[in-house]
């Protein structure tokens, strides 16, 4: 039982430095504020929405305001734990977690919320030293550091589209706030 206790207050310790490092970096610290905010934001969105209008499309090509929302989870997810957690990638194509299928309104935000929890989770535990590491993203040459932005720009782009569906449905979206 002790050699247990020691093993994981050794392992505690050796990762605090990591941790604190991810903290103390001014990228990841504005980053995770950004973030945060942005999840605020997009689960008003998200909220505003009647469940019945979820199917809502602009134009016959366009998202449907769910499809939107889980699309996000889906980028959000494969970004974050995919291109800078590592994990294997998830296929648009084949995946289930993030398609629409029968999910009620309550269970896609839920869904978005946790998946808001994870990235955020990884970034305030991210190793900073990786953000210079380079990766291919649809064959161009980009850092880490801007992957964290390509997502954060991608978020928006998915939530504007979602606050258009809320105004062609006679909806006032939540009132934005800056720096999300």
């Amino acid at each position: 039982m002790k050699k247990i206790m020691y093993c994981s207050i050794f392992l505690l310790m050796s990762c605090a430095p990591l941790i604190a490092q991810a903290q103390d970096n001014a990228f990841v610290r504005d980053y995770v504020e950004r973030l945060e905010n942005s999840r605020k934001y997009l689960l008003l969105v998200a909220e505003q929405m009647p469940e019945a209008q979820y199917n809502f499309k602009p134009t016959p090509e366009s998202l449907s305001f769910a499809e939107n929302l889980m699309h996000i989870g889906f980028a959000m997810d494969w970004h974050s734990q995919s291109l800078l957690g590592g994990r294997e990638a998830r296929t648009w194509a084949t995946d289930t977690v993030f398609k629409v299928a029968d999910k009620s309104k309550a269970e896609m935000i839920a869904l978005i919320d946790k998946t808001f929890e994870q990235a955020l989770s990884l970034l305030q535990e991210f190793d900073v030293k990786q953000l210079e590491d380079r990766l291919d993203y649809f064959g161009l040459d980009r850092t880490k550091r801007q992957i964290f932005m390509l997502l954060a720009d991608h978020i928006t782009h998915h939530r504007g589209q979602m606050l258009v569906s809320l105004r062609l449905n006679g909806i006032v979206p939540p009132r934005y706030v800056l720096y999300q």
